[in-house]
């Protein structure tokens, strides 16, 4: 058996930016979880974030008390998250017994795939970890072992399971390709925003809040963005992820995919995220004068 001994603080971290995040998604529920062991264990709350995320309703019985009515819902609100998740290559590292016995690594788990899956608005510590104790009867004794499970990678890693794309092939392998790259797109980009008498020398920088990126969808588009819509002059990390989150509305606005880089990434200076993000721009509007 698996006893938890002490977590490090990015893993109390990873929990809390976890619970915070589930009241966030059930606020219309009026679902306030306090702690994830005792107010996930039985499946209602999984139920409602599941049903929730995935916009679908479950088909298990409201409320439940008895164990076996807890164990049940739990196997059909997991099975609904495995056939999400299964395609994308997790590891399912929980199950209906793990779930209902308060066992707080598997919880944070499932969650923490959850979150990645359906790309919730919040930044998880990397290599987050905990130290469990295992406990293994041997021959008639008890022999203990420290361990320590990790439960989070990167954001990158966790997020972008099986979606590699060139950019990850032009940063882990042609790096000189990767300038090139870089170059085109400050030449693309202050081909417009020189009309405003904006220059932009740092990619990774300068197009962090959102400024820039909302400026720039109205130069190609060739409209003005009113200023009541964005932060000018944002100061705080929500005010930045406003504008980049407005700037890929529209984009989308504009006939473009849904970025696959998270508006998060851009303001916390992802340069690959970032270059994604001009990239599309540049792929559609290279002709424009």
């Amino acid at each position: 058996m698996g006893l938890l001994s002490s977590t490090c603080t990015s893993a109390d971290h990873v929990k809390q930016v976890l619970i915070d995040w589930i009241n966030d998604v059930l606020v219309e529920e009026r679902i306030i979880v306090k702690q994830l062991e005792e107010d996930l264990y039985d499946g209602q709350v999984l139920q409602k974030l599941l049903e929730k995320l995935a916009d679908r309703k479950l088909n298990v019985a409201e409320v439940t008390q008895s164990e076996i009515g807890q164990k049940q819902k739990l196997q059909t609100v997991l099975e609904a998250v495995h056939d999400l998740l299964r395609p994308h290559g997790w590891t399912i590292k929980w199950n209906v017994d793990s779930i209902h016995g308060k066992n707080l690594i598997s919880i944070l788990h499932l969650l923490v795939a959850l979150a990645m899956h359906f790309r919730a608005p919040i930044r998880l510590p990397e290599h987050a970890s905990v130290q469990v104790v295992v406990v293994r009867k041997r021959e008639g004794l008890l022999q203990t072992a420290h361990v320590t499970e990790e439960l989070t990678t990167t954001t990158e890693m966790m997020m972008g399971r099986f979606e590699r794309d060139a950019f990850d092939t032009l940063f882990d392998h042609a790096p000189d390709k990767l300038s090139v790259v870089k170059k085109s797109l400050i030449t693309f980009v202050n081909k417009h925003l020189n009309k405003l008498n904006l220059e932009v020398t740092e990619l990774e920088t300068q197009f962090a809040d959102g400024v820039y990126l909302v400026l720039l969808m109205g130069l190609l588009e060739d409209y003005f963005v009113p200023l009541h819509n964005f932060y000018l002059t944002p100061e705080s990390f929500d005010q930045k992820v406003h504008n980049v989150s407005f700037a890929f509305e529209l984009m989308q606005d504009g006939g473009l995919k849904k970025p696959k880089a998270r508006p998060e990434d851009v303001v916390n200076l992802d340069l690959k995220s970032t270059l994604r993000v001009l990239y599309n721009l540049f792929t559609k509007y290279k002709n424009i004068e």
